[in-house]
C-alpha cells in the first residue's frame, strides 16, 4: 500500500487527480444526508490572538485566506523563477505565451460582459473565466507522458504563470475595499523590510516567514486581498544569497509539494460543493452561469489561440520547434480548466453577497466550463499528438 502511494504521489498528474477527488467528494457531500455536516464543518469559527491583536474568521475563510496566501507565495516564487532564469527569461521565449495569455485574459471576460451586460449586479463577475488552474492543466498534460513535446509543456507552463500573474493584478486593482490606513502603513513597513534582507541578500527563510506573517496579517486586516501577501512574499526571496545558496529554490521545493497535495485539495474540497437542490435547467442556463461556462469554453480557445495565431502571422512571435498550431489549439482549450482559481475569483467576485444562487451558480458555471474544457482539451490534445 505504501509503495503504491509513493508511485501515485511521483505521477505528474497526482495533483489534477487529487484536485479532480476531492471537488467530487465536495459536491458528493453538499448533496447528500452529510449535506449539514459539510457545511456546518466549513462554518467552524477559528480564531487567532496576540494580546489586542485577534483575527476571528470561520474556516473556509481562514483556507480562502490563509492557506492560499501560502499557494500565492508559491506563484510568487515561480514567476521571479521563470522571469529569471526560465521560459520567461527572455524576450524571445517571453512574447508568445504573453501574446496567448493576454488574448485568453480579454476574450473570456468580454464574452462573460456581452452575456451579463444586462444585469448589474453579476457585474463583479467579469474576472471569473479569465483564470487557468496550472495543477489541472498540466496535470492532463501529463496523463500524455511523452506524447507531448516539451515546449508545448513550456509554453503552457509559461501561458499559466502569465496568467496567474493577470489575476494578481485584477485582486489587487478590483477586489479591494473599505481600506484601512493604518494596516496598509504596517504593510508597507513589512514590505520594506522584506526588500531590505532581499538586497542584503540574507538567506535564513525564518527572517522572511516572520515578516512575510506580519505582512499577510496586516494585509488581511487592510481591505486588499490577503493572498496578494503571499505574492510578494515569493516575489522578495532572494535567488541566490551571499553564500551563493538559493533560499527560492529551497522553498519552492518546500512548498510545491504542501501545495499541489494539501493546499489546492483543500481549496476544491471546500469551494467545489455546491447544493444542486431548487437548481432548474432554466437557472443552469440564466447570464451568470452561461457567460462563466462559455467564457472558460470558448473564450479561452479563442482568445489564446487567436492571439497566439496573430502573433505569429504579424511576425512578431514564433512557434517553439516541434510546436504546431494544432498543438497550440488542444492547449488553448485546456486553458479553459479555470476550476480553483475560477473559483478563488468567483468568491471574491461575489463575497458578501446575500443572494447564495448568485455564489452557487457561478460555482456551478466554473466547475461546468472547467469539466468540458477539460474533457475537449484532452481529446484534441491526444489526437492531436497520435504520431509524436
Amino acid at each position: 500500500m505504501l509503495n503504491l502511494l509513493q508511485r501515485f504521489f511521483k505521477m505528474e498528474s497526482a495533483s489534477g487527480i487529487l484536485l479532480l477527488v476531492f471537488a467530487v467528494l465536495a459536491m458528493v457531500l453538499a448533496n447528500s444526508s452529510w449535506q449539514a455536516d459539510y457545511f456546518d464543518f466549513l462554518d467552524i469559527p477559528v480564531s487567532v490572538q496576540f494580546g489586542s491583536f485577534a483575527i476571528n474568521k470561520t474556516f473556509i475563510h481562514w483556507i480562502n485566506d490563509g492557506f492560499m496566501a501560502v499557494f500565492f507565495v508559491l506563484v510568487g516564487l515561480e514567476v521571479k523563477r521563470e522571469i529569471l532564469e526560465g521560459s520567461l527569461s527572455s524576450y524571445q521565449q517571453a512574447i508568445f505565451p504573453a501574446f496567448a495569455a493576454i488574448g485568453g485574459m480579454v476574450i473570456p471576460a468580454v464574452i462573460y460582459w456581452l452575456l451579463t451586460q444586462h444585469q448589474p449586479e453579476l457585474g463583479n463577475g467579469w474576472a471569473i473565466p479569465m483564470a487557468t488552474d496550472i495543477a489541472f492543466a498540466l496535470g492532463i498534460v501529463a496523463l500524455l507522458g511523452k506524447r507531448v513535446p516539451l515546449p508545448l509543456k513550456v509554453f503552457l507552463l509559461a501561458l499559466a504563470i502569465i496568467d496567474d500573474l493577470g489575476a494578481i493584478v485584477v485582486i489587487a486593482l478590483f477586489f479591494s475595499s473599505d481600506l484601512s490606513v493604518l494596516a496598509l502603513t504596517i504593510s508597507a513597513v513589512a514590505i520594506l523590510a522584506l526588500v531590505v534582507l532581499n538586497r542584503l541578500k540574507v538567506g535564513h527563510l525564518c527572517a522572511y516567514i516572520m515578516v512575510g506573517l506580519v505582512l499577510w496579517a496586516a494585509v488581511l486586516k487592510s481591505g486588499v486581498h490577503a493572498t496578494l501577501a503571499g505574492v510578494i512574499i515569493g516575489f522578495c526571496i532572494p535567488l541566490k544569497d551571499k553564500n551563493g545558496h538559493s533560499p527560492l529554490h529551497t522553498l519552492e521545493h518546500i512548498l510545491a509539494p504542501w501545495c499541489s497535495f494539501f493546499v489546492l485539495p483543500l481549496f476544491a474540497f471546500a469551494n467545489a460543493g455546491v447544493f444542486l437542490g431548487g437548481i432548474s435547467r432554466d437557472m443552469l442556463l440564466s447570464a451568470l452561469p452561461l457567460g462563466i461556462t462559455l467564457g472558460l469554453l470558448i473564450g479561452k480557445p479563442l482568445g489564446v489561440f487567436g492571439f497566439s495565431y496573430f502573433s505569429i502571422k504579424l511576425g512578431v512571435a514564433k512557434l517553439p520547434e516541434g510546436v504546431q498550431l494544432k498543438h497550440i489549439f488542444a492547449i488553448a482549450v485546456l486553458c479553459g480548466i479555470g476550476f480553483t482559481m475560477s473559483m478563488f475569483l468567483a468568491s471574491l467576485a461575489f463575497e458578501g453577497e446575500v443572494d447564495n444562487a448568485i455564489n452557487t451558480l457561478s460555482r456551478l458555471g466554473v466547475l461546468l466550463g472547467s469539466c468540458l474544457s477539460a474533457i475537449l482539451g484532452y481529446a484534441l490534445l491526444r489526437l492531436s499528438t497520435k504520431n509524436t
